[in-house]
């Protein structure tokens, strides 16, 4: 009888323990910080790093990523998980650099700055230009895209750079056999060229504007300093 006592009062006390720690460190929504996120929502990195109602337990989190990254998630290189207090936490996210994608075989082959295939999906991630115009026979993951000048990865992130700078989304990046550019935005397409890029994409931040709802061409591929001839040929 005594034993018997004992280990139910040990079982109140660890319930009672388990109560406490459930309670006092519960983290609710408004708890959770999501920084680094592009590519996914914060309610989707949420979801996966929380995957169950234990998870919302800062005690618990701390101990199971304690000196451990979440990683082998699409687009993302690792997440880290730091408890902040009882009830707030903060998820840092660390994306692959990502500079466009290629299809191939169905599938959207993204790389990186230097031309490595980093992510294969059946899914297009808005906000990511496709590359079109550059010659590949095969496409191997977490591998360089096997074209004829690697350099053209150094013109694709140096005109993705331009564009973030001047808040400039494109759908498509086209390069001609001379390597000359043509940016897609819907049924608008722009001609750069390929001198003074910075310049163009710098004037088509004022442009593009104007032709919301057309369907054409702006030439800038002539544009200078000195002449600044920019014409719009409508399709049709």
């Amino acid at each position: 009888m005594l034993a018997a006592g004992i280990a139910l009062a040990l079982f109140c006390v660890l319930a009672a323990a388990l109560l406490y720690i459930a309670g006092k460190y519960q983290v609710e929504d408004e708890g959770i910080t999501v920084e680094g996120n592009v590519h996914y929502t914060r309610e989707e990195i949420i979801d996966m790093v929380l995957t169950d109602r234990l998870s919302y337990n800062s005690l618990y989190l701390s101990f199971k990523y304690r000196n451990r990254e979440i990683k082998n998630i699409p687009f993302i290189e690792t997440m880290s998980v730091r408890v902040v207090s009882q009830d707030k936490i903060i998820i840092t996210v660390y994306e692959k650099s990502v500079a466009g994608y290629v299809e191939y075989m169905g599938r959207y082959m993204y790389f990186d700055r230097n031309g490595v295939v980093v992510e294969s999906s059946e899914t297009r991630t808005q906000g990511i230009p496709q590359v079109t115009g550059i010659s590949f026979d095969y496409v191997v993951l977490y591998e360089p895209l096997p074209v004829e000048n690697n350099e053209i990865f150094q013109e694709i992130l140096s005109v993705t750079q331009m564009l973030s700078k001047y808040e400039i989304v494109t759908d498509k990046i086209y390069f001609n056999n001379a390597f000359e550019i043509t940016l897609y935005f819907g049924q608008v397409r722009a001609r750069l060229g390929k001198e003074n890029l910075e310049e163009k994409i710098m004037r088509l931040q004022y442009i593009l504007p104007e032709l919301e709802g057309e369907s054409g061409i702006v030439r800038l591929e002539n544009y200078t300093d000195e002449s600044q001839n920019i014409t719009f040929e409508r399709d049709g």
